[in-house]
């Protein structure tokens, strides 16, 4: 086992970062040479939200690893409610190999690792959502050929998602502009946090409200969903106050000609993102949905794999 969790990418050195992107390229590559890499192995998948891409990707990579997943939706297993994280965690442990979660609080992804001692992924939590980000950074690498000194800007809400971009900005060295409505910045904490982590590789991290002058000139433009899972009792105001930060065509178009577009999916169509930007032929977030299934495998068998790539 050589990489214990991935909690956050704060957590990961630049050469970590680097390691995933490579496991995850060579696996993408040459799926064939990994069939029997984790057989009779077992993944506990908890779930407190639904999901598509999180859950058909982690299940996948791990039939494709020859081992096994198990899915424990909400009426499954409540953490905390039930039973304590701390016991779930400890119970877990006896019976599976490796254990990724999808929560709400970040707190509990926090508890299953203290007391696991296998490995837990993030698998999303209200604060991070690393493995996002992960894929993300995998997909420009291939569109682009190189991350150092591209500029990446994030139009929406300062969400898990924002976090994680700056998280793996920094480590990479793409500058990331978060451009949000006034009162929706992302945590202080985490873009203290981005900024530190980024004097190794001399990325900017910029939190800005001038949309037009966020987008100007980047490499790559990213939106995600005005309200996230938990939030929908805020989805009317939240469309009030995000309208101007949509990203249509003519905001597209001050980006460079040659800019990629992004979103994690689900995408609201007419809301965060216009049709004729999402399905245009600068959109990749299909086969950036695709790269979570790679990066996420990467990340399975660096946690799993007794030979030390660190």
């Amino acid at each position: 086992m050589i990489l214990k969790d991935l909690i956050s990418i704060h957590d990961l050195s630049v050469e970590d970062v680097e390691t995933i992107f490579d496991t995850a390229i060579k696996i993408k590559a040459s799926p064939e040479k990994y069939t029997s890499a984790f057989p009779n192995k077992t993944m506990a998948m908890i779930f407190e939200k639904p999901s598509l891409r999180t859950r058909v990707s982690f299940e996948t990579g791990m039939t494709q690893f020859g081992g096994h997943a198990i899915y424990l939706g909400p009426s499954d297993i409540s953490l905390g409610k039930r039973e304590s994280v701390p016991d779930i965690a400890r119970t877990l442990d006896r019976m599976v190999d490796i254990i990724m979660a999808r929560t709400f609080s970040h707190k509990s992804i926090l508890q299953l690792a203290e007391y696991a001692g296998s490995p837990v992924i993030n698998g999303l939590s209200d604060l991070l959502h690393p493995c996002q980000a992960l894929a993300d950074f995998m997909t420009i690498f291939e569109k682009k050929g190189d991350l150092k000194g591209l500029t990446l800007a994030f139009v929406g809400d300062g969400n898990n998602v924002a976090n994680s971009l700056m998280l793996c900005g920094a480590k990479t060295g793409v500058n990331v502009r978060v451009i949000c409505p006034e009162g929706y910045d992302p945590e202080p904490e985490m873009l203290e946090m981005a900024r530190e982590d980024a004097k190794l590789t001399g990325a900017v991290m910029t939190v800005t409200h001038d949309v037009n002058e966020g987008v100007s000139g980047a490499d790559v433009v990213y939106t995600d969903v005005w309200a996230s899972m938990g939030q929908e009792s805020e989805t009317e105001k939240r469309k009030a106050v995000f309208r101007p930060y949509q990203v249509n065509a003519e905001l597209m178009a001050l980006a460079r000609e040659d800019a990629i577009f992004m979103h994690c999916l689900p995408a609201h169509r007419g809301d965060e993102v216009t049709d004729d930007v999402i399905d245009s032929w600068q959109s990749v977030v299909f086969g950036e949905a695709e790269n979570r299934l790679h990066a996420q495998k990467a990340v399975i068998y660096l946690a799993l794999s007794e030979e030390d790539h660190f």
